[in-house]
């Protein structure tokens, strides 16, 4: 699948994946903040932004999406940060070709399937697919009406935001969704699935780079119990834990992902 991406600066590469329901947009703000030594590659994932759909939605397929895009791009060596999803992404990517890395960034999220997705976040997903896919999104006028059609499923000003950011206008002038959510609906078992399911990935030891795991303390995403899992995967995993942030640190605390690979990985 030939992803959408954009790019930034010069330098040494790194290639930055958006989580579930973003895009590369989300991400501009600290690609420009690093833009002036290294080189920002952001690519949309499958089902979302203006990447092409596909009925298929499993980080195999989404790390070989990346693995395409970085050949065309003649890119060999580069840092790989990723976000909830994009984390997953990453650390499968991470498996398959651990040659390709100088070190991984992986943002709030565990490589592994965890009793949190199944009974927390699932249904909340689960929730919001089923009100995209259900609502005629062709009768909205204009981002405020839309923004009440998630009101009754989640009280947070920055999911409703996050969600809104995937509507657009097409050629009529008519709203549409930019993501899949029939697609991503029918693929939410995949979505939450992690390395330790059978097919899915390899979980002996991975190494020979620096990792680094962003615990959002305001966020339910890694627990305690997970550091021993992540450290059996990734030896060499440092876990740092973000005071005062949630599962959104990137839009809190831009500056600390900022100055991470600015101070771990010189240009």
């Amino acid at each position: 699948m030939k992803l959408f991406y954009r790019e930034y600066g010069e330098g040494f590469p790194i290639v930055i994946l958006h989580g579930l329901y973003g895009s590369s947009d989300n991400w501009v703000s600290i690609a420009n903040e690093l833009s002036d030594t290294y080189r920002l590659i952001l690519p949309d994932q499958r089902n979302h932004g203006k990447s092409p759909h596909n009925k298929l939605h499993t980080y195999p397929a989404m790390s070989e999406d990346l693995f395409e895009l970085l050949k065309s791009l003649g890119i060999d060596n580069f840092v790989l940060v990723g976000h909830s999803m994009g984390g997953k992404t990453a650390s499968f990517f991470a498996s398959q070709w651990p040659g390709m890395l100088s070190g991984l960034v992986v943002i709030d999220i565990t490589p592994f399937k965890t009793d949190m997705d199944q009974v927390i976040s699932e249904s909340l997903h689960r929730q919001i697919l089923e009100r995209m896919t259900e609502t005629d999104t062709s009768v909205l006028k204009n981002r405020e009406e839309a923004g009440r059609i998630f009101n009754d499923i989640s009280s947070s000003v920055r999911i409703r935001n996050l969600l809104l950011k995937n509507l657009e206008r097409n050629s009529k002038g008519q709203f549409e969704w930019k993501l899949n959510p029939r697609n991503l609906y029918e693929n939410l078992d995949n979505i939450f699935d992690g390395m330790d399911v059978p097919g899915q990935g390899r979980t002996e030891a991975i190494s020979g780079f620096p990792v680094y795991f962003l615990r959002a303390m305001n966020s339910d995403y890694i627990n305690e119990s997970d550091y021993e899992p992540i450290r059996s995967l990734f030896p060499a995993a440092e876990i740092i834990e973000v005071a005062d942030a949630s599962h959104w640190m990137h839009t809190e605390k831009p500056e600390l992902i900022v100055n991470l690979v600015r101070e771990n990985f010189p240009a």
